[in-house]
């Protein structure tokens, strides 16, 4: 098939079926990955490269999209005192799992490391829906769940970064190597906070004087591109760079507009987003998950239990009640998208296997699937336990 006959047949599946997973209940990523996997199976294409450039600019439009949407800086700032310690322990706690299991198995230095920054982020959009859901989001579990998930995205692509520079060294790099590392990513940030401080908001209020039809739209999508390539420059990867951009902006009157708003949504979630999951369901492979046996489910369990123990450690250290911390702990379990831009990553750099990576593919669906019917349950619990019992009257 040619490319444009690809990428349409590709992009009605996972329309149809994110649409079928919705009715039923469940995120439509799931639909959109079945798609890639349906696509693969019934088609079997021997040239997948289109599908990863498009991958590629999909995980960027999904990053940049995040930080430009979901990300509100002084909000973020607001909030951030009291989420730092559950966010610390559910995070190292879940990544000392990933790295353990990496060991047992063999992996070599980089590879576990891959797989315990894959289990460190929390699906942000998992986590809303589910509040939303069961009308949640507003309680102090909660809100402080939604910041902790937030810092959980910023951490774990911190993560990626370090280990994407660990593996171009193929060993523990040395104290200079570590000085070259952080001072990328020193100069990167400078750079963007420059930019998102001084150049930002000064090119906006020209754009906006601008008589060109879809200037400010235009422009946006630049900023989501340039901050991409930017970091790729520093040696950081490009999802970095757009998180980071659409963060910058995400502040920024002008280029929220939310007329803008929906056309870069229209794009992301319209067209590139929906190709990345496709292509992470395109990429998994059957046979290996049938292989995989004990390391799955081992994936799966230690994932969940990871980010289960280190929530309800860090929620019950700074106050809160058992079941509030085990409501938070349940709630940092789903993963989804940053996750799956780890792993796409880690398998593009040829670092993961494949069966690590369809592993991780099954424990971020298993985690979609369970963790709102357990998230609901607990709260169900807690309440049950709040209600005051009826007096009998004599």
């Amino acid at each position: 098939m040619e490319a444009i006959l690809q990428i349409m047949v590709i992009l009605f599946l996972a329309r149809i079926l994110s649409e079928v997973s919705e009715r039923a209940g469940l995120p439509g990523i799931i639909g959109e990955m079945a798609a890639g996997f349906l696509f693969a199976l019934v088609f079997k294409p021997d040239d997948i490269e289109i599908f990863t450039f498009m991958g590629e600019l999909g995980a960027i439009f999904l990053l940049f999209t995040a930080g430009y949407r979901e990300v509100h800086a002084k909000e973020l700032k607001a909030a951030s005192i009291n989420a730092l310690i559950p966010t610390f322990f559910q995070i190292i706690v879940a990544v000392t799992f990933g790295f353990m299991l990496g060991n047992m198995y063999g992996f070599s230095f980089v590879e576990s490391l891959f797989m315990a920054v894959a289990f460190s982020p929390t699906s942000i959009s998992v986590v809303v829906k589910t509040l939303i859901d069961t009308d949640y989001l507003s309680s102090k579990p909660g809100s402080l769940m939604l910041t902790s998930a937030i810092f959980d995205d910023i951490i774990g692509l911190f993560l990626l970064t370090v280990v994407i520079s660990v593996a171009t060294f193929q060993h523990l790099p040395s104290i200079i190597d570590m000085l070259w590392i952080v001072g990328n990513i020193i100069v990167f940030a400078i750079i963007m906070g420059i930019l998102g401080w001084k150049i930002f908001p000064t090119l906006f209020d020209h754009v906006q004087k601008m008589h060109t039809k879809e200037a400010l739209f235009s422009f946006v999508i630049i900023i989501a591109l340039f901050s991409a390539y930017l970091s790729e420059v520093f040696g950081l990867h490009a999802v970095i760079g757009a998180f980071s951009g659409g963060i910058l902006i995400s502040d920024l009157p002008i280029a929220k507009i939310e007329t803008v708003q929906k056309k870069v949504s229209g794009i992301a979630y319209g067209l590139f987003t929906p190709l990345f999951f496709a292509f992470i369901g395109l990429s998994v492979e059957i046979e290996v998950l049938y292989t995989a046996g004990t390391f799955a489910v081992l994936v799966i369990v230690l994932a969940l239990t990871g980010k289960l123990i280190g929530g309800f450690m860090g929620t019950k250290l700074i106050g809160y009640s058992s079941k509030d911390s085990l409501i938070f702990g349940i709630g940092m379990m789903p993963r989804a998208e940053v996750g799956l831009v780890v792993i796409a990553i880690g398998k593009e750099l040829g670092i993961i296997s494949n069966e690590v990576f369809s592993a991780i593919v099954l424990m971020v669906i298993v985690s979609i699937i369970i963790s709102p019917i357990l998230l609901e349950m607990s709260i169900r619990y807690k309440e049950k336990g709040l209600k005051v019992p009826e007096q009998t009257i004599v």
